[in-house]
């Protein structure tokens, strides 16, 4: 194994049964998960990486809305549907209710053998352990609860949160790919990622280092930056606030149609991997065919979102 000059990437032998005699991918970088620690009181306390990107997307996700709000002629009837005063008390409820739904259906849906055996630790969000879906109902209930009680219109709030809901989405999958977690499937193109630890390298019928699809990257490529400028477009240069509705629909399909295709290169959990199935897929379809966790939570959102694109196309300009 060694280092081809000047590319940056490690070559090693390919895999038994293929052609090519060396393989190129690109070594993980050597970062920390932890930007900096501190020892108090005989604690420890920590600043990572993931807590930042969940900080940095909210205050990008407020920025962007507020931005919105600033101009009236944005949305239905040139009247925003809050004021700044209500879109900070709104960022405290969907704080409250990414944490709330985020750990309970990690916790409950996930790992619940575990979990259901030690329920203390369910609170102990220090340890990690926060699933998408689960954050992204939790601010669906939040919001709702909260347009409920404040008498705001619920359809373009709720577009205005999922206008602001990529920029949180590609920090955090980057901030996953700092992690060294959620790496896809191994794989020999060039841009294949050699993930450290026992688990990253453990890939039946590879020879030498392994090198993993960076799936973390995919998601943050297509979740984030691509459907976050579609968002932004559609609502600037479209105007598709003035349809209630249409910027919620093309959230939910656009994640969930990402999230579906990317989960084709994405390393399933540990907890459905088995001998018998070692894709762990949740659904099996035909032979080896079938469905992960991540793809059977993300067909809702498609239904869903469409749904509401073809609903909203269909009313006029408000």
């Amino acid at each position: 194994m060694g280092t081809t000059p000047g590319s940056g990437k490690v070559d090693f032998p390919a895999a038994p049964g293929t052609d090519a005699a060396m393989k190129a991918a690109i070594p993980y970088p050597d970062i920390s998960p932890e930007i900096f620690s501190i020892s108090l009181l005989g604690f420890d306390f920590a600043l990572r990486w993931y807590a930042l990107a969940y900080i940095a997307g909210i205050v990008l996700g407020y920025w962007l809305v507020r931005r919105a709000l600033a101009r009236p002629t944005l949305w239905p009837g040139d009247t925003p549907p809050m004021t700044r005063d209500q879109l900070e008390d709104l960022v405290f409820w969907i704080v409250i209710g990414i944490i709330v739904g985020g750990r309970l259906i990690y916790t409950l849906v996930y790992q619940p053998e575990y979990y259901l055996a030690h329920p203390a630790e369910i609170v102990m969000l220090w340890q990690g352990g926060m699933a998408f879906h689960g954050g992204f109902l939790g601010v669906c209930v939040a919001v709702y609860l909260w347009c409920r009680a404040k008498g705001v219109p619920l359809a373009s709030t709720a577009d205005a949160m999922a206008l602001g809901t990529p920029a949180g989405l590609l920090l955090g999958r980057i901030a996953n790919f700092i992690n060294n977690e959620l790496w896809g499937r191994p794989t020999d193109l060039p841009w294949g990622v050699i993930f450290p630890g026992p688990a990253a390298q453990d890939c039946p019928g590879v020879a030498g280092p392994c090198a993993r699809h960076p799936s973390q990257l995919y998601e943050a490529g297509l979740e984030g930056l691509l459907l976050g400028a579609i968002l932004i477009m559609a609502v600037w240069r479209f105007g598709a606030l003035k349809r209630p509705w249409l910027v919620t629909g093309i959230f939910f399909a656009g994640y969930g149609l990402a999230r579906f295709i990317v989960e084709f290169v994405r390393v399933a959990d540990a907890q459905f991997i088995t001998q018998a199935n070692p894709d762990g897929h949740v659904v099996q379809i035909a032979g080896t065919f079938g469905l992960s966790m991540g793809q059977l939570l993300s067909l809702p959102m498609i239904v869903v979102g469409l749904t509401l694109v073809v609903i909203a196309t269909r009313r006029p300009r408000a």
